[in-house]
């Protein structure tokens, strides 16, 4: 088992290497790329995912007026993973504002600060942490998953989050996952819109299934809940540009449960609804994201 798993992640790092830089801080390292000039934006990706979500096409369409930072989230891409982190309620793992406390210590040390920071689905719940404690200009929210949800995720993200899901279950699916797996889950992901061409030939899925990357990231999402509960009741505090942008046919974050609430809990947010579009606003409606990062720069003085 051990030999087939091995052999898949060496292949899958061989296939998708590093594409960017590092930095550390506290003795981790952080992979970032970073293109363009203009004032600063921050790019988080979302559960499942590595910075290669945002370079595929996205970070091509702002560099020509923004400096562009891509950050690995920790445990994701080849930003490493705390050891032995837990979070306040004793899970294993980064919650959301440890996550923003590493990535705004490595943007400042590599010269980017008070950047306008844009979080997809998970990393839009990594990007309000950062605004709660971390002083951005702006704050650009795609898809986020923000706020508590009733009930769980499910069996397989309970199992993988546990230490026997870790220890057994994880090397099963990192050796045995197919392709056509894959191809399925992202299809459900972009569900009702399609992935776009050489999307999957881009992303680097098979990192996610490394090991240590699937058993990480099953972790964040199954201990998010508590984490949005408590960041949900600072979220008024907030003084600061916050746009929203989130698809009305979205089942994996669904509108009414996240964004929704969001904008009514900070002073002067605002929410564009895109009518039809699925979990990926900022592949299949780009422009309408680019438009969001615009407004914010804008409201924020940065243009």
């Amino acid at each position: 088992m051990s030999t087939r798993t091995d052999r898949r992640e060496a292949e899958a790092e061989a296939q998708f290497p590093p594409i960017g830089q590092f930095t550390e801080v506290e003795g981790r390292r952080v992979h970032y790329v970073q293109k363009g000039d203009g004032p600063d934006l921050v790019l988080l990706h979302g559960a499942s995912g590595n910075l290669r979500e945002f370079t595929f096409r996205f970070v091509d369409q702002v560099k020509d007026r923004y400096r562009v930072t891509v950050f690995d989230r920790p445990g994701l891409g080849y930003t490493e993973l705390a050891p032995n982190l837990r979070d306040p309620w004793g899970n294993d793992g980064e919650a959301p504002l440890q996550q923003a406390s590493l990535l705004a210590a490595a943007a400042r040390a590599i010269g980017v600060d008070r950047p306008i920071v844009l979080g997809h689905s998970y990393g839009g719940a990594v990007a309000m942490a950062w605004a709660l404690d971390h002083a951005p200009s702006a704050v650009v929210v795609v898809s986020g998953a923000t706020q508590p949800w009733e009930g769980g995720l499910g069996p397989l993200y309970t199992v993988n989050g546990s230490k026997f899901g870790g220890s057994v279950v994880v090397p099963l699916i990192s050796a045995f996952t197919t392709d056509n797996v894959v191809r399925g889950a992202v299809a459900g992901i972009f569900d009702p819109q399609e992935p776009p061409d050489g999307y999957l030939d881009h992303i680097g899925a098979p990192l996610t299934l490394r090991a240590d990357s699937f058993r990480a990231n099953a972790r964040q999402v199954n201990t998010l809940k508590p984490h949005v509960i408590h960041m949900s009741q600072r979220y008024p505090e907030l003084r600061l540009p916050v746009e929203i942008v989130h698809g009305t046919a979205d089942e994996v974050v669904p509108i009414h449960i996240h964004s929704e609430k969001l904008v009514n809990q900070i002073e002067g947010a605002t929410l564009h609804r895109l009518p039809g579009i699925g979990h990926m606003p900022h592949h299949v409606a780009m422009p309408a994201v680019v438009d969001a990062i615009d407004r914010a720069a804008f409201r924020a003085g940065l243009r």
